[in-house]
């Protein structure tokens, strides 16, 4: 599999001899205001432009929207992405509202679902705790299979819970890519995963690989690459957790 970091949570990953592109966050840098409620009020989003021209992402077989946020699905992909593309959307509520924006092919990966030979199975998560949880709505990952292909376990917009945990457990991924900016609000914890998520993370999947996306791209992600790999460093898992850098490819 190769696992490009695109930007914030955008991801292209070829696998299983096709191509995904995953949470597409295509505008230019400082399109939208910051996230109300949060520090950082004086940088707009995206915070960092994209590594290359987001027309080089396409073609792709298909696109996976694990929730509909706008740094996940935004309108700079609704108008770049061709309307005859297949979409794959957590739930029928959002499938019906990405549909609303002209997209004529959008599936369901809940439970589970088959592109050629890859196996896409739907996780959960907690996209916060409390209160903040339950506004942030549902949200999802995703988990790959293929014969010839280690499991990818893609995490989604959440914190380290019981839902992650049950995730590892059942499908015993060989590369785990996780939400890690640590984002959050004035109020309230996280609500994606801290270092010491990701570091959870690998205590309860030792064999994995794991890929920290979703930093330095949003106002409110608090945790930097420097800080992750400073912390995965002083725990000697500098070859295990990685930050990889926008327009960074990893291949396992």
């Amino acid at each position: 599999m190769q696992i490009t970091q695109v930007r914030n949570a955008t991801l292209k990953i070829n696998y299983g001899g096709l191509s995904f592109l995953i949470d597409p966050f295509l505008a230019p840098k400082g399109t939208y205001p910051p996230i109300p409620n949060t520090a950082n009020q004086e940088q707009s989003n995206p915070t960092v432009e994209l590594p290359f021209p987001a027309e080089q992402l396409l073609p792709v077989d298909a696109v996976i929207v694990t929730h509909l946020h706008i740094d996940h699905f935004d309108q700079a992909a609704i108008e770049l992405l061709p309307k005859d593309i297949l979409i794959f959307a957590q739930n029928e509520q959002d499938a019906e509202a990405i549909r609303e924006k002209g997209f004529e092919q959008v599936q369901l990966f809940t439970p589970s679902a088959q592109l050629g030979e890859v196996s896409l199975s739907r996780t959960y998560g907690r996209h916060g705790t409390g209160e903040i949880g339950e506004q942030m709505g549902e949200v999802s990952g995703i988990v790959f299979q293929h014969t010839q292909e280690q499991t990818l376990y893609v995490a989604g917009d959440t914190i380290w819970c019981e839902e992650t945990g049950a995730a590892i457990d059942s499908y015993e991924p060989s590369v785990i890519v996780v939400n890690g900016g640590a984002a959050r609000f004035l109020q309230g914890d996280p609500i994606l995963m801290t270092k010491e998520d990701i570091y959870a993370t690998h205590l309860a999947a030792p064999q994995a690989v794991i890929l920290s996306s979703h930093m330095e791209a949003v106002n409110h992600c608090m945790l930097s690459r420097a800080d992750l790999r400073e912390y995965a460093a002083s725990k000697g898992l500098s070859g295990v957790i990685l930050a990889p850098e926008d327009g960074e490819t990893i291949t396992r």
